[in-house]
């Protein structure tokens, strides 16, 4: 079984036992935190269940409908987990509002916070696992299902804490309190989940991929890669499409020119994390470009070299060539 589908599976199942665990905490406490608890539980299988197809269609090859492949639907997997987490919060604090005036028995409150306080470490080592695979695999889905189960984790840690303060104190109407603030933490990560989501879907720039990029093209130049301009990188789930613009001599025959666009493939797709699907443009070069050409055995140029321009996210990313000032 591929990594990604072995560990959103894992997810899964674990939340599925999670959730249940929870809810037998709520019937043993009558306590409005830990039925918040609870009832973001079912949020965490739903979106592992989402999840867990989103990331069946990214392992689909491309096809006539989606030659770019299906990874994009990882960023909608993730905007759907956001959306379901806000409104998860948004229930809870206008629940839990209402329970501070309307308040109801709470009972066995150590029995719950053993329960939660086991979950929550449960999901501690779930939620790390999703992370670290998800940055190896490069996908946003496992990326987001194991920071949405730190938040749960989080969440879990500081309702053991209320339910001790609780118990301890004996002001109960400090468990609405403790729901309040948990529903705010809750909304609060759901929109940060999203609005990462919806830069992905509307094709928002990568700042630091393209900074990847640009590093890794500045460390490893040839003389012959004269400039590279107009570069534009999109995120498909794992794969990153790029294309750009390489000024290259004017007077390389058509092989030539395969040859440096096939060197400049094989140069990011070892270095960058990301598979790579790069669409290069050449473009041949102009007199105004032998001030910072550093092709020794140039047999055309009509002005020295006076000095390399670094190719840098300023440069890089705009559709002209570097004519020097």
């Amino acid at each position: 079984m591929q990594p990604k589908k072995k560990a959103i599976l894992i997810s899964l199942c674990v939340s599925i036992i999670l959730m249940l665990a929870k809810f037998v905490a709520y019937f043993l406490t009558n306590s409005n935190a830990v039925l918040t608890d609870a009832a973001e539980s079912i949020v965490n299988v739903i979106a592992s269940a989402f999840a867990f197809y989103s990331i069946y269609l990214t392992t689909l090859p491309k096809d006539e409908n989606h030659p770019y492949g299906h990874g994009k639907v990882e960023f909608f997997s993730a905007f759907v987990e956001g959306i379901l987490i806000g409104v998860a919060g948004i229930v809870i604090v206008f629940k839990s509002s209402y329970d501070l005036f309307y308040p109801s028995a709470i009972k066995q409150l150590y029995d719950g916070a053993i329960i939660i306080g086991s979950t929550g470490l449960v999901n501690l080592i779930i939620g790390f696992y999703l992370i670290n695979t998800g940055k190896r695999n490069n996908s946003i889905t496992l990326e987001a299902d194991g920071k949405h189960l730190l938040t749960d984790s989080i969440s879990s840690a500081g309702l053991v804490v209320g339910i001790v303060l609780i118990q301890l104190t004996g002001i109960y109407w400090l468990d609405g309190v403790i729901s309040i603030a948990l529903g705010l933490y809750i909304i609060f990560n759901g929109y940060k989940l999203t609005r990462r989501s919806v830069g992905g879907l509307m094709d928002e720039s990568n700042i630091g991929l393209v900074k990847d990029i640009v590093s890794i093209l500045q460390a490893n130049r040839q003389e012959s890669w004269i400039d590279v301009h107009n570069l534009r990188a999109q995120q498909y789930g794992a794969d990153l499409h790029i294309d750009c613009h390489v000024t290259l001599p004017y007077y390389f025959d058509l092989n030539a020119v395969h040859q440096e666009i096939s060197n400049i493939d094989k140069l990011i797709n070892v270095s960058s994390s990301h598979q790579t699907e790069l669409f290069i443009h050449a473009d041949p070069c102009l007199p105004a470009c032998c001030n910072y050409c550093k092709m020794s055995n140039c047999g055309v140029r009509q002005e020295e070299f006076k000095g390399e321009i670094g190719w840098n996210m300023e440069n890089v990313t705009k559709n002209q060539k570097h004519f020097s000032q």
